[in-house]
């Protein structure tokens, strides 16, 4: 009998999705008559909020809770504000909504007009968190992190999804330009384009630094690229401050090439909608518009308890309702039949060590989902590498007992940063 390593690292053989050849124009989705936009701070009923309900925006305004606030969301019309209310998301986290029913006329908001000539991290800051494709304006702009190098991603992070790499394709002519306006904006001059391996026709990135990845899947993933292209192996609980790279979309780079030519935000977010058959096809969306407008235009039909992924396959999310709004760095939905849908299971770990053997980490999974599954994160964390897992979704993806391993590892995660949080909300009180 040939005994093999429990602990043997298989290379995964999935492969990720190619852009066509020649990609089509994406089809426009016409701006609805009501948007819903999401501000990532919660409702608090004892403080005084100084946007109402009945309250007019202009397109590019900033909408913020609070007169305090630090988290704003931008219109992407002009209309009236006709509900504000409490949002709860993915592992119970709570934002506000606010529903904009859409004005004929649209009045635009000029006040960034006057710092586009002269490009600065803060007023980028300041005015442009949001645009499509979700620059991390907020973390470049913090003081506290001391990147070196950024890397422009124009490949996709998980299976299926292919925005980016149309992005790319569609706009290689630009993409000098986004790395000087990138060096304006940062006073960062190591950047690097990140492509893919396949992709011919360089001579649009001539004078760049290149990072070419394979089509294998995972080899896009931050932690990926910083391991086998930059010599930087992953370090757990690293973030922020400790970090030297920061990754931004190809989209986000764009955009924020776009907002600049332009001198005023963008809001039309591209989009890789693949139905129940695995038709492909490619949208622009207005962020803010909810899914349901999308999915009728394109004739994709949705039954009861059939399933919306936002993202890809292995790392994406089910949307709660369709009307989730069309958001930043959604760069991908899929519709999936409740027929098709993957079972899952409470059944307990049958040790088989697949997961152990496919995960790029080496993360003993078959112990720590054991720890998941009863509550103990903390223990989870201590004795069995919880955040050394990437969250690439293998795990999940080759387990023989259809345990959501993966979405015990990301709730286990958020319940810890959650608890460091309010130890760190209740010192700051002392």
């Amino acid at each position: 009998m040939i005994k093999r390593s429990f602990i043997r690292l298989t290379e995964p053989k999935l492969k990720c999705d190619l852009v066509e050849p020649d990609p089509k124009e994406p089809e426009a989705i016409p701006i609805p008559p009501r948007m819903i936009l999401l501000l990532n701070e919660p409702l608090d009923s004892q403080r005084e909020s100084i946007i109402k309900k009945g309250d007019m925006v202009k397109r590019g305004e900033r909408i913020f809770l609070y007169k305090e606030s630090q988290e704003y969301v931008t219109s992407p019309v002009s209309g009236t504000i006709t509900a504000i209310a409490p949002f709860t998301g993915n592992f119970g986290k709570v934002a506000t909504y606010f529903v904009l029913e859409t004005n004929t006329k649209q009045d635009i908001e000029h006040s960034f007009a006057e710092f586009a000539a002269n490009p600065g991290i803060e007023n980028a800051d300041r005015y442009l968190r949001g645009i499509p494709g979700d620059p991390p304006l907020k973390q470049l702009a913090d003081p506290e992190n001391r990147y070196n190098r950024i890397m422009i991603t124009g490949v996709d992070d998980d299976l299926m999804c292919t925005t980016r790499q149309y992005v790319l394709t569609r706009f290689r002519e630009k993409i000098s330009k986004a790395v000087a306006l990138l060096k304006q904006l940062t006073g960062i001059n190591d950047i690097s384009i990140v492509i893919p391996a396949t992709m011919a026709n360089l001579s649009a990135f001539n004078g760049m630094n290149l990072v070419r990845v394979t089509s294998d899947y995972i080899s896009s993933l931050p932690p990926m690229i910083m391991d086998k292209h930059l010599g930087t192996p992953f370090v757990p609980g690293k973030a922020g401050k400790d970090l030297d790279v920061c990754f931004i979309s190809v989209e986000a780079a764009l955009s924020l090439v776009r907002v600049y030519e332009d001198k005023q935000p963008v809001y039309d977010k591209v989009i890789t909608i693949i139905d129940k058959t695995g038709k492909r096809s490619r949208v622009t969306a207005t962020i803010g518009t909810p899914i349901h407008r999308i999915l009728t235009q394109l004739g994709v039909e949705t039954a009861e308890q059939d399933r919306i992924i936002i993202g890809g396959p292995l790392r994406g999310i089910a949307a709660y309702t369709l009307y989730h709004p069309v958001m930043p760095d959604m760069d991908t939905l899929i519709v999936q039949a409740r027929g098709e849908i993957p079972r899952v299971s409470d059944y307990p770990c049958i040790n088989c060590g697949k997961c152990v053997k496919i995960c790029p980490s080496k993360v003993p999974v078959n112990l720590l989902v054991r720890y998941l599954e009863a509550g103990l994160y903390q223990e989870a964390a201590d004795s069995f590498d919880l955040f050394s897992c990437i969250e690439c979704g293998l795990c999940s993806y080759v387990c023989t007992a259809k345990i959501p391993i993966f979405q015990y590892i990301r709730l286990g995660k958020h319940e810890l940063m959650k608890i460091e949080s309010d130890i760190k909300t209740e010192a700051q009180d002392v």
